[in-house]
Formats: C-alpha cells, structure tokens, sequence
C-alpha cells in the first residue's frame, strides 16, 4: 500500500513540474522544474520496479546502506566544490579566467555562490546527515527510524544541491550574502530538514541505551537551530507561483540584522556544533580512548549553544545598527573564546596516553590538526569581533583567511578524518587502501591551508592599512585600484594553496575507492548490540 501511495505522490509531482516547466517566467525556475519533474519520473520508475515485492528488514542491524551514498555524496561534492574554489581563486589573481565565451554563467559573481554552497551545503550537508546516522545508531544501539525515510533526506538533500546550484549559476538567487536559495528550493530544505530531524529523534527515542551520548546532544541543536534560522531568514513572498523571483519579507537594517544573526549561526551551528558532534565521537574512537572529560564536554555544550546565538551583530560594526547592538554581539563573542577552547583542549586532551599514534596514525593527525584549526580559529573571531581590530579587517582579505582557517582546517580535515575512519566498516573492509596515501593528502591539505590562509592574512591586514592610509592633507592615498595591484602575489599564492588542498582531496577519493575496490573483507560488523 506504502509502495502505491508513494507512486501516487510521485507521479503527481512529476506532472505538477512538467506544468510549472511550460509556463515558467524565466529560465533558472523552468530548468528546475525539469530537474525536479526527471527527478520525480526517475524515482517513480524506480519505485514501480520493486513496488509489491516482500520487504523484511532485520531490525538487530544498522541501516548503513544510506550512510554509504552519504560518504560516496560527501566525497563527491566536496571535490566539485574545492574546484570550483580553485577556479574563482584563479580568477581574481588572472580576471581573463571569468569565461566570457559562457555568456556570463562562468564569471566570479556566478561561481562564487556555488562554490560556497557547494562547499558547506553539499560537501558540510552531507558530511553531517551522514555522520549523524552513524552516530546515532551506534551510540543508541537502534536501527535508523523511518524506514526509508532515510533515503527520502539524502535524495531530498542531493535535489536541493541540484537546484540551488543550477540556480545559482543562473542567477536565480535571494541576493544576499549566503547567497540563499529561491523560495521553492527554501520550501524543499524545510521538507527535507523535518524529515531528517523525524529520523535522528525517531532513533533516539527508541535507543535501548538509556544514555544519550554528547554527540548526539550537538547533533540535535544543530538540526533543530538550522531549522529555526532557515524558516526566520528566507522569509519571502513569490511574485508569481510560475518565477524564481520573490520579495524579501525583511528589509534596511533588519534585513541585515537577521541575515547576520543568520550568517554567524549558521557557522556556529551548521559548522561548529554538528561538526563538534563528529569529533566527540570519531576522535574518541580512532584514539581508541574515552572522551577526556565528560563534565567538561557538557559544559562545553550549554555554554556555546547560549552564546553563539547572540554573537551576530559584530558582523555590522559601524552600520546602521544601533551601537548597543553590535557591542552586545562583540562581547557574546568575546565570551565565546572560553566554551570554545575549552571544547579544544576536550578534544586534544582525548590522546592522553595515546600521544604516540601522531607518528603511527595519519588519521588521528588529520583529526587533530583539525581540532588545532578549530581552536585557532575560535580565537581569531572574537578578536576581530572586537570594534578596533574589526575596523581594520572588515571587508578585507583577512575575513577571508579567517573563514578558510577554519573551513579548511577545521571542517575540510575532521571530514576527511571521519571518512577515512567509516569507509573501510561501512563496506567490511580490514581496513585502508594505503596509509602512505593518506600523509601525503595530511600534508599536502596541511601545506594548502597554510599558504591560503597565511597569504589571505597578509594581503588583508595590507589592504586595511592602505584603505586608511592618509596624506598630511588627510586625503586618501591609495585608489581601490592600487590595492587590487598590491594584492596579485597573494592572490596567486592563494590559489596555490586551493590547488594543493583540491589534489589532497583527490588522492582520498582514488585512496577510498581502492580500499572498496581492492581491499580484502572481512566478518559483518552490523549488529545493534551493543551500543558503541
């Protein structure tokens, strides 16, 4: 009955899109209404083949089909995006590289927003649904709940990259920093997110482990907070149901105000606290010790959840903004500093005992790099929050660097630890491909983050001076122009160091794709029981 219901659904939205195709207003919203009308006729002829046949799933084993796509789509999109980077890297340093001969769809004011959705939303996005299903298995010694309302999330995810890339390179966008998707697409994330916080909380609620590990405790206020900012922040009324066109709810400063309270949460929760998730318990697991201090990771846990919302406004330091304001989001980040080192030296502490597998482990070095860059950065952003220093890097390279520190570094490296840790158990592999691989993606990653983001340093801290730099006259000195010239090397180094980071990323995928391909199985591990 499930099977023929779902036809039903399926075969109605595939009409409902071949209509909205015909009669679509502009381009960007009839290429993604045949996108979702393939989609949906795709996905009826796969459900048609096996609608009717008996289904019998073994409850006392984890649903790790889904993970697998997450970790095969996790890969995947993560190199697509670090090459589009490299690609609008090398654009600002060589301005001849924005292709003239695609009409416009391959400058840098179309490339940019793909490459950062791609890069959070798609490579982030699938990093965090997968590893959340890992987890919550394991630490619940339950199967996933839903059935597969699994799959609906991932697909449902992979169709909102789909459509907000193709969207994006079209032009079809919100126009605002984030570069936020149009409204039908909005509508599509806010279905699919529902549905995967019906899966993780369906697998909690049913966990024969009464302990709710903390792990799970960051991975739920990241889905439930994403939610929340998602809805308040695209607020927005179509013009027609038929165009990608709409009109923003919110508008002057306190359309800034909940783009920026959006913005920096959006890094706080989707960045921060699901990623934090994957390191209290794939650190934990590869060190094959105890989380260093449990008291502490809760602590840890209460006092960023309660700070991070309110740190916000000191992206708008001498705006519109009232000055309470801003200062209120400078001191909730300075606050800030202390609940996120705390949760580094939590991290790095875990190796106690263990120190010597830094030498033997390259993945428990890429894990705690990562933790490194973490706490790197989680001090840089409070002190640029401040309204001195914040007047010199703002809307400079330095933010740049700021953010790729800890993209890279944090993000980029504790994702590719963790698939590294779940490819050789998810597919019963005795284990890598080759380690040897591996230190040369740590150390090819390692050198890219720090020539990108030492050049983005310099260059930003330069272009600050030179913007402020007057003549005894009190005139400026220095044209916009100028520090366009003055930044070239820099600009070349950068994308240098893209390069090195995007080839590291490529040595994984051959290095995980050998180790399912060529590497010797071994005895299921699939059990619910005991909780891990």
């Amino acid at each position: 009955m499930w099977d023929y219901l779902k036809l039903a659904g399926l075969g109605v939205l595939a009409v409902l899109a071949a209509i909205a195709a015909n009669y679509a207003h502009d381009l960007a919203y009839q290429v993604n209404a045949i996108t979702v009308m393939l989609a949906a006729g795709i996905s009826f002829l796969f459900v048609l083949r096996t609608a009717g046949d008996p289904k019998t799933v073994n409850q006392a084993e984890y649903f790790d089909s889904v993970i697998r796509a997450g970790a095969i789509a996790t890969s995947f999109w993560g190199v697509v995006g670090m090459l589009v980077g490299v690609v609008i890297a090398s654009q600002l340093a060589f301005p001849q590289l924005n292709f003239e001969f695609l009409q416009g769809y391959g400058n840098f004011g179309r490339l940019r927003p793909l490459h950062t959705s791609a890069v959070i939303f798609a490579f982030g996005g699938n990093a965090l649904i997968m590893s959340s299903f890992y987890i919550v298995q394991r630490t619940s010694a339950a199967r996933l709940f839903g059935g597969s309302l699994g799959w609906f999330v991932f697909w449902g995810w992979q169709l909102v990259i789909v459509l907000a890339a193709t969207g994006y390179v079209l032009g079809a966008t919100q126009g605002k920093e984030y570069a936020e998707p149009v409204w039908y697409v909005d509508i599509l994330i806010t279905v699919v997110w529902v549905a995967f916080l019906i899966v993780f909380m369906g697998t909690l609620f049913k966990r024969k482990e009464p302990h709710i590990y903390v792990a799970n405790w960051f991975l739920l206020a990241m889905i439930v907070t994403v939610a929340m900012l998602h809805l308040v922040n695209n607020a927005a009324i179509p013009v027609s149901i038929f165009s990608s066109q709409q009109v923003q709810v919110y508008s002057g400063v306190q359309d800034a105000m909940v783009q920026w309270w959006y913005g920096h949460n959006a890094v706080g929760f989707f960045l921060t606290a699901g990623f934090l998730g994957m390191m209290y318990y794939f650190v934990p697991k590869q060190a094959e010790r105890p989380i260093y201090s449990y008291k502490l990771s809760i602590i840890h846990f209460w006092a960023l959840i309660f700070l991070y919302i309110w740190a916000g406004p000191h992206h708008l330091h001498y705006t519109a903004l009232p000055d309470w304001a801003s200062t209120l989001g400078m001191v909730f980040s300075i606050m800030l500093w202390m609940p996120s080192w705390g949760g580094m030296i939590n991290g790095l502490m875990t190796l106690s005992g263990a120190w010597d597998k830094l030498r033997t482990d390259p993945i428990i070095r890429m894990m705690v790099v990562s933790i490194g860059f973490y706490g790197m950065s989680t001090f840089e952003g409070p002190m640029m929050s401040i309204r001195a220093v914040n007047s010199l890097s703002h809307y400079t390279d330095w933010t740049i660097g700021h953010v790729h520190s800890g993209a890279l570094g944090w993000n980029g490296m504790i994702t590719f630890g963790v698939l590294y840790y779940l490819v050789p158990r998810l597919w019963n592999r005795e284990g890598l491909y080759s380690l040897k691989l591996v230190s040369w993606h740590f150390w090819l990653a390692t050198i890219g983050i720090v020539l990108y983001a030492s050049s983005m340093w310099v260059t930003g801290i330069m272009e600050g001076l030179m913007w402020r730099e007057v003549d005894a006259n009190g005139f400026l000195v220095n044209a916009f122009a100028d520090t366009v010239a003055a930044k070239f090397p820099m600009y070349v180094v950068r994308a240098l160091g893209g390069g090195l980071f995007l080839t590291g990323a490529l040595i994984m995928c051959y290095n995980l794709w050998m180790t399912v391909r060529a590497q010797p199985a071994r005895a299921s591990q699939h059990s619910a029981v005991p909780a891990e």
